[in-house]
């Protein structure tokens, strides 16, 4: 499989483009390598500049759950666009996505369209703050709440909860609000209100996606769901990844845990930039021009991005039990992987939520950021590049879920899982 123009365009891409990628986690680094340079996406599959195609389970890391130009959201972007591209006022494509969405989330009354995951987590946890009339926010290890200042950070020294930037360019005055807590360990949150009486807010992946595929215990969110009562503390569950992808209804229908505030994005958008956040209508209320938590975006509610987020959105809401099809044929993927593997002596942890999967080459199954840590990382880096080889793209980094679309066949899945045992048997 000759990758030689991907190499050549990755070469060029690093003179201009810092790292030669957009987001650093496309260069390859912890997989070895070079990233390929992909050319179209088609259905259930990529093709790169060099001509060679694979089986995409990355799906653009979540949004199209019907595939690369699926034909319904493709025509609508095309419609849209007719008609302009921006506008910075209000259709009424924003009204009928949010009563989509509104339709779907309990815990939603009302909804602000943004243009990225980011941007709508910043924004939930300024209205939280608003809403509270507190400072510090409770998020935890291992769960990527996007890049703003306040929640790029890392354990602070010895026993202290308070975090440290975990990037240059993050001033310590911005993330000495925000406290770490261990996924899955509710004695942690609870260290947290014990060092604080100032907690607006509590923010977590009820289903993580962002440290390999790790849900959250049904008895841990029911444990935070009263620690934050009992603290007069919103909890924000951040379904950027998950909403749609694990269910149709959030993690909410899935644990039984109703969050104060949700966000949401990618599969909303049906592949094109969007973010969101919805609460119910008495938190919605503090946000301007309603109240006086200041949030703003020219680019928000995109007429093209609402355009194809309801023609996703809506064709996924008259096919619900496709999402139990998608389930069916991401545990097979992962059990059939997993058999393979064991045949060559090498424990794998498997798991999946909906449409969503993930795997650990470990011992032991994974509960935390800190057990992920403990994976092997070098051989999942040659699992990769052996995968990859055989034509089956997934995510590269050890720590990022994969996806099944509908455009993912029951006959792909079969060829993965025979493409797993040969690179298996060549590792092992």
């Amino acid at each position: 499989m000759s990758k030689d123009k991907s190499l050549q365009a990755f070469k060029e891409a690093q003179e201009l483009i810092p790292g030669g990628v957009n987001s650093p986690v496309r260069a390859f680094a912890s997989v070895g390598g070079s990233p390929v340079f992909v050319s179209e996406g088609e259905g259930g599959y990529l093709k790169d500049i060099d001509g060679n195609k694979y089986v995409d389970f990355v799906q653009s890391w979540g949004p199209l759950i019907f595939g690369h130009r699926d034909e319904s959201i493709e025509s609508a972007v095309i419609e849209a666009v007719k008609h302009g591209l921006s506008f910075g006022a209000p259709t009424l494509a924003e009204t009928e996505l949010a009563k989509l969405v509104v339709s779907m989330f309990d815990s939603i009354d009302k909804v602000r369209f943004v243009s990225s995951g980011t941007e709508a987590v910043m924004s939930a946890i300024r209205l939280a703050r608003g809403f509270t009339g507190r400072d510090d926010i409770v998020k935890f290890t291992g769960c990527y709440h996007g890049h703003s200042d306040s929640l790029l950070v890392q354990a602070g020294s010895g026993a202290a909860t308070f975090g440290n930037p975990s990037s240059p360019g993050v001033p310590a005055d911005f993330t000495k609000h925000t406290l770490l807590a261990q996924y899955n360990n509710i004695d942690s949150v609870k260290k947290c209100f014990a060092d604080s009486k100032d907690i607006a807010c509590v923010i977590i992946e009820p289903i993580a996606g962002n440290m390999g595929l790790v849900p959250a215990q049904k008895e841990f969110l029911n444990e935070l769901r009263e620690l934050c009562d009992a603290n007069g503390t919103l909890l924000i569950f951040d379904e950027v990844m998950s909403g749609f992808r694990a269910s149709i209804n959030g993690a909410e229908s899935i644990t039984g845990v109703k969050p104060d505030i949700v966000t949401l994005g990618k599969v909303i958008g049906g592949g094109m930039p969007v973010g969101a956040f919805g609460a119910r209508r008495e938190i919605m209320a503090q946000l301007s021009p309603e109240g006086p938590v200041y949030q703003a975006g020219t680019l928000s509610g995109n007429p093209v991005a609402m355009a194809a987020g309801f023609a996703a959105l809506s064709k996924l809401k008259k096919n619900a039990p496709v999402l139990d099809v998608l389930n069916k044929r991401a545990v097979r993927l992962v059990e059939g992987m997993q058999e393979e593997a064991k045949k060559c002596g090498i424990t794998m942890q498997v798991d999946t939520r909906g449409s969503m999967f993930g795997f650990f080459f470990n011992e032991n199954p994974v509960m935390s950021f800190e057990d992920a840590c403990t994976c092997d990382a070098s051989f999942f880096a040659k699992f990769h590049q052996g995968m990859l080889n055989e034509g089956f793209y997934f995510a590269c980094s050890l720590f990022e879920a994969g996806f099944i679309s509908t455009a993912t066949t029951d006959e792909m899945v079969e060829e993965c899982i025979k493409a797993s045992a040969k690179v298996f048997k060549e590792i092992a």
